[in-house]
């Protein structure tokens, strides 16, 4: 697979802190934060590899699906994320 930028969504799964929205576990991925741009509704994540898209692990900006989500993160802080590519 090519190591060039993937637009892809977070979907509605972001979890911090021990806090989930219900969805299947082995579709998660982990993460650290390492900045939020609200206004444009994108967050970059250093993630472990995506096995879904046979992706290594790297550090990538990604669009979230829902905003607001991004008033609940900061850098820093250790996420699981169901990445989805739109």
């Amino acid at each position: 697979m090519r190591k060039s930028m993937i637009t892809m969504a977070i979907l509605a799964s972001l979890a911090v802190g021990g806090s989930t929205i219900s969805v299947a576990q082995d579709a998660m991925v982990k993460g650290e934060v390492t900045r939020i741009d609200a206004d444009a509704g994108k967050i970059t994540i250093k993630h472990e590899p995506i096995k879904k898209f046979d992706m290594d692990a790297m550090t990538m900006v990604f669009k979230v699906g829902d905003p607001e989500m991004l008033k609940k993160v900061k850098a820093g802080d250790k996420v699981q994320f169901q990445p989805d590519k739109v």
